[in-house]
């Protein structure tokens, strides 16, 4: 079943197809033919049997309206046999759909699910092997430099949940991982401000709100500021109260656009004006997986 971490990181991707190639370029090695275009292509990878094969997500490359590569992207939390076995009907059918390379490209917040992602997968002899290209906080640079940050802010966001808890940088990374949610409108930027932190020690977060509201840091991003909110004790608590339920509000809302969930006006208006923090959370886990708006409100 996916998790609210799993569509944030096909979610990432859906947003910005580019950043397969920039990916599988930069920390991969992995020799990319020249492109024009990356778009989204359709994820069902059916065969002329019965079963069904429904990828994440799939990416294509273009280049003067030719597809030159076709990326599956994968968002794997945990071992699965049963995706091993599915990986290689995804590459071989989309192959056979576009005549064009296909690289799958599975990325996993976990070192240990990541190795395990990246071992050959034997399809047949005598050499037919799908080797998948993983992507684990290993294989992620620590990003510092704001001008990556603000230039690609979703590798900022993989960045700081592979390095945030043990970098001896992560001063550094953290502050330019609020300066790169700056560059994405309110509501990503909540959505993957929550799921980063989420994911961090307690020890991690109480450091990163002593430094974000601390001189000389808590002026130097707008997102931050916001985020973490400014002024007496009283108005701080309540803004950031506010705040975080209406970034809540508007994950939930923009996960089930992303997953193209129709609801009614009146409900996402119910959804909006929640100040409920339990319930907003609920909703977020549902919206992962709903299909309709009574799996949400169910």
């Amino acid at each position: 079943m996916p998790s609210h971490l799993h569509e944030m990181l096909v979610e990432m991707f859906r947003d910005r197809p580019v950043l397969a190639a920039e990916l599988l370029a930069g920390p991969l090695g992995i020799k990319v033919p020249t492109f024009q275009e990356a778009r989204i292509s359709p994820g069902e990878l059916n065969d002329v049997t019965p079963t069904e094969y429904r990828a994440d997500l799939v990416i294509s490359l273009t280049d003067g309206g030719t597809v030159v590569l076709a990326v599956v992207l994968e968002a794997q939390l945990r071992k699965d046999d049963r995706k091993r076995r599915s990986w290689p009907a995804y590459v071989s059918t989309l192959y056979a759909r576009l005549g064009c390379p296909v690289a799958l490209l599975v990325m996993s917040p976990s070192p240990r699910v990541a190795k395990w992602c990246a071992e050959p997968i034997p399809v047949g002899e005598p050499n037919f092997v799908l080797t998948p290209l993983a992507m684990g906080p290993r294989q992620i640079p620590a990003v510092t430099d704001p001008v990556l940050a603000a230039k690609n802010p979703e590798l900022a966001v993989l960045s700081t949940m592979a390095h945030g808890n043990k970098s001896t940088d992560r001063e550094s990374i953290f502050k330019v991982f609020w300066a790169a949610m700056n560059a994405l409108d309110p509501v990503h930027a909540d959505l993957y401000a929550d799921v980063v932190l989420a994911r961090m020690s307690v020890a991690t977060r109480k450091y990163l709100e002593v430094l974000m509201t601390s001189a000389p840091y808590k002026y130097e991003s707008d997102f931050a500021r916001r985020y973490y909110g400014q002024g007496e004790a009283q108005g701080r608590t309540e803004g950031k109260a506010e705040g975080r339920t209406e970034g809540r509000a508007e994950a939930v809302l923009a996960v089930l656009d992303a997953r193209r969930v129709a609801l009614p006006a009146e409900m996402r208006d119910q959804i909006s004006r929640c100040t409920d923090v339990e319930q907003l959370d609920v909703w977020i886990r549902r919206a992962a997986t709903a299909t309709t708006s009574d799996e949400l409100f169910g």
